[in-house]
């Protein structure tokens, strides 16, 4: 953002920080009327943090802890060289929106990170009494830690220094579903003698590793990767950190600046403003708002999906009155309910219709030869690809799919392709990143020209491959 406004290519207003109470940074240089636009659409963006379900879970102390994290990473600059800093920092970055930020998620990935000591010094001896606090112990060996018999893939790469996770069980290496996986693989665990034979463990399939596929890439390499020491473990899981804390963001980006531009348009009328000053922000308002013939302006549309909203409970016709039970009247409440439940997929879904998509003239184009041209003006399938651009916070879903690759410790991930090609320059140099963080060869499964292929970076260079 900085780069741009710099450049001249953008115009910074504001930045809004989603805190308690959240902080908002105003540009001394603006004009005392700009500055008034800044302040009401803040408070719009305010009131958005606080209350949509998504931003439930974010951390509200966020710009003390990136304070204390910036003095965390000078540290290890000092202690092991900015250099050495700087190429982690990079690679970090080049994955950081690779994670998974959905509530399920989160949770069980806290739960397991708090048995093996990631995140903090948790012990049983913390946790509330339970009449069940003897199942704990079912996921530690005789005498030892959560999870110290665990691989990290089965080979003998877990993580120097800490105890590796295998299957998000507390630590242990998957097995067979007899409950034989509660035992040792080559020693006797159980105290009653009974170890498996030597043909029992030739016989045996080693763990897969991830157990399942993962998508929340900075997690498993925090995990699993065998080349990583602690101070670059807690540089990466600093990164995802604040990576999971921006992600609502991206989920409600339509709805979040379009609700600010609702209110402080309408903050705005209110004010006893004089006719220059009106004419001022109706031609700064007009520029924020105005749509792009190449895009989606998020203020554009989210605003007139708000306004459409208002409208629509406000005066429902005849038919919406019978089927819906929809009294006038209702605009305010309405968007104040959709404010607190939705993001931008379902409030795309449920709110975009017909008539707006046909007012707001949108429609798909794509290159056909030389020439971009507009391929389709259906309002329902303009609607669904501005969804599924919207998927994901917009971000390609990879999954690790494979960390031990042909027996070899190799690293395969797979892309959910949705007709959606990746973007090759990105890629090849994104790849490097993620070999320098594994340290092994890395192959990434992906669709190109409607036909699969794999790219693999093998640390000299990558190639690509037809399947």
């Amino acid at each position: 953002m900085k780069m741009e406004y710099d450049l001249g290519l953008s115009r910074i207003y504001e930045l809004v920080i989603n805190s308690n109470p959240s902080y908002a940074f105003l540009l001394d240089n603006n004009s005392v009327l700009e500055n008034k636009t800044v302040v009401a659409h803040v408070l719009g963006h305010s009131d958005f943090f606080k209350n949509n379900a998504m931003f439930a879970r974010t951390s509200r102390d966020m710009v003390e802890r990136m304070a204390a994290n910036a003095e965390r990473i000078h540290r290890y600059e000092i202690q092991y060289g900015r250099q050495r800093v700087e190429r982690l920092l990079d690679a970090g970055m080049a994955l950081q929106q690779h994670v998974d930020a959905s509530t399920t998620g989160q949770l069980w990935r806290q739960k397991l990170d708090a048995k093996v000591g990631l995140k903090d010094n948790t012990t049983q001896d913390d946790r509330a009494k339970t009449p069940y606090d003897d199942l704990w112990g079912l996921d530690t060996d005789k005498g030892g830690s959560i999870g110290s018999s665990g691989t990290a893939n089965g080979g003998g790469t877990g993580s120097a220094g800490r105890s590796s996770v295998g299957t998000g069980n507390g630590g242990r290496s998957s097995g067979p579903s007899d409950g034989s996986q509660d035992r040792g693989m080559t020693t006797d665990t159980s105290g009653n003698g009974q170890g498996l034979s030597h043909a029992d463990t030739a016989n045996r399939t080693p763990p897969r590793i991830p157990p399942y596929p993962e998508r929340d890439i900075l997690w498993f390499l925090v995990h699993y990767s065998s080349i990583l020491d602690d101070w670059e473990r807690d540089i990466l899981s600093l990164l995802r950190e604040e990576m999971l804390y921006f992600w609502p963001q991206l989920e409600t980006k339509i709805m979040n600046e379009g609700w600010a531009s609702y209110w402080h348009l309408r903050i705005m009328r209110e004010l006893d403003l004089p006719e220059a000053e009106a004419v001022d922000f109706a031609k700064m308002h007009a520029g924020v708002v105005m749509p792009s013939r190449t895009s989606i302006n998020p203020y554009h549309i989210g605003l007139a999906i708000w306004e459409d909203i208002v409208k629509r409970w406000d005066e429902p016709t005849q038919e919406e009155r019978e089927r819906f039970h929809r009294n006038p009247n209702e605009g305010k409440a309405k968007i104040f309910e959709v404010r607190e439940m939705e993001n931008d997929i379902s409030f795309l879904r449920n709110y975009l219709t017909k008539d707006l998509v046909e007012k707001l003239d949108l429609y798909l184009y794509e290159k056909v030869g030389n020439e971009w041209r507009i391929v389709e003006k259906d309002w329902e399938k303009v609607r669904n690809q501005i969804c599924a651009a919207r998927t994901n916070g917009g971000i390609p879903l990879i999954e690790v799919d494979n960390g031990d690759f042909n027996r070899n410790g190799e690293l395969y991930l797979k892309h959910a392709y949705e007709n959606v090609e990746l973007d090759i320059k990105y890629l090849e140099h994104t790849l490097p990143y993620l070999h320098q963080l594994w340290g092994r060869t890395c192959h990434l499964e992906t669709v190109i020209e409607d036909r699969p292929a794999i790219f693999t970076y093998d640390g000299k260079k990558t190639t690509r491959k037809f399947v």
